[in-house]
């Protein structure tokens, strides 16, 4: 049988197979509040057959954006209308779902990535302040964020705390908390952005500290049958910034803080990182975290055939694997993977007459979909 299509478990949350479509933001949002353009992409990725849909980077907070048109969970209304999506594919599918939830930090109020991705001033319509760690600017020329003084340190700790309820209430089945791409809480771990001299920067412990109390107070606060976990950046790319050796180090405290897996990707806080992008290219972090540190591991990047897929399976690479811009490509990646491993996907009986004939067992009843 293909590895791809074994279940596989992330805390008390049961996957029918290893095929997780990561988080991608959609910069689709009005005021924080998911529209139509959120229920026809998630509506369409929840027939796909994968394991598990995680929804795009979700703000805790309205700075915590990193657009004027990324999702947010901080306001009522944005509970509302995300509310109405997830209610909605409910009715077609059973896919598990998680959310991802986060803060920009210093790489907020930026313009959509077809207008650019620019920084918005504080000045310019729709722009704000940003905060960070220490007030040094992501990219030269930019305007610098303001240092978060204590008080702003636990405010950030509390939107995350309510976040994660809102979340909990809207039924979402887990919770990655996203500290990766160079977002706040990789604004932390990493010293190219973190120059403080405080408890919360210089050595790696204090620089751990922020996250890690972000962690633990959403872990308090969810309950234990939803899973929660953390993306992370395993490395920077760049001289004396954040590494591998660090990563496992993190994903060790996390894991003595109840952490149920590990979802490892790299880069995103500096503008002159090198990464020689090519398939894979990320599993070697994936790799090691799994073996030093033993949590469920989730591989990411580059990662757009099936049978690439399997072999990071069976090597024992990873627990599982996460695709993002290959699903967006391709929303039914499941089906054409299951139909060339030899597994078997479940699919809305609505769509089973697709099936070429040579694959006349690929398909399995879903739960939903029988209107």
């Amino acid at each position: 049988m293909s590895q791809l299509f074994t279940p596989f478990q992330i805390g008390s949350l049961n996957l029918e197979n290893r095929i997780i479509i990561a988080p991608m933001c959609q910069y689709s949002a009005v005021d924080g509040n998911a529209t139509d353009w959120h229920l026809i992409h998630l509506g369409q990725l929840s027939l796909s057959g994968a394991g598990m849909l995680i929804i795009e980077a979700t703000a805790v907070s309205p700075e915590g954006r990193i657009s004027p048109q990324d999702l947010g969970l901080y306001s009522d209304d944005n509970q509302h209308a995300l509310a109405r999506v997830v209610n909605s594919v409910r009715q077609y599918s059973d896919m598990p779902l998680a959310i991802q939830l986060g803060h920009a930090g210093r790489k907020g109020s930026s313009r959509q990535p077809w207008e650019g991705g620019t920084q918005l001033r504080p000045f310019d319509a729709e722009g704000w302040q940003t905060v960070a760690p220490s007030a040094v600017p992501h990219a030269q020329g930019e305007e610098p964020p303001v240092a978060l003084d204590r008080g702003a340190l636990a405010r950030i700790r509390e939107d995350f705390v309510v976040a994660a309820q809102r979340a909990v209430h809207l039924g979402f089945q887990g919770i990655e908390i996203h500290a990766a791409h160079g977002y706040l809480l990789h604004q932390f771990l990493s010293p190219l952005a973190n120059r403080r001299n405080d408890e919360y920067g210089g050595s790696l412990e204090n620089r751990l500290r922020f996250p890690l109390e972000v962690f633990k107070a959403v872990r308090q606060v969810v309950p234990v049958n939803v899973p929660v976990w953390v993306r992370i950046s395993a490395s920077d790319w760049v001289e004396g910034g954040w590494n591998l050796d660090e990563s496992v180090a993190f994903t060790a405290e996390l894991k003595k803080l109840g952490c149920d897996a590990i979802h490892v990707s790299s880069g995103g806080v500096s503008p002159d990182q090198k990464i020689p992008v090519e398939p894979n290219y990320q599993v070697p972090f994936a790799e090691r975290i799994k073996r030093e540190v033993g949590l469920p591991t989730i591989a990411v990047g580059l990662i757009t055939e099936a049978q690439q897929a399997e072999s990071i399976l069976t090597t024992g690479q990873a627990d599982a694997v996460a695709l993002a811009r290959a699903m967006l490509y391709d929303p039914h990646w499941p089906w054409h993977a299951a139909a060339e491993l030899g597994g078997q996907i479940r699919a809305p009986k609505q769509y089973w007459r697709s099936q070429p004939r040579q694959f006349k067992d690929l398909f399995k009843a879903a739960s939903f979909g029988q209107r």
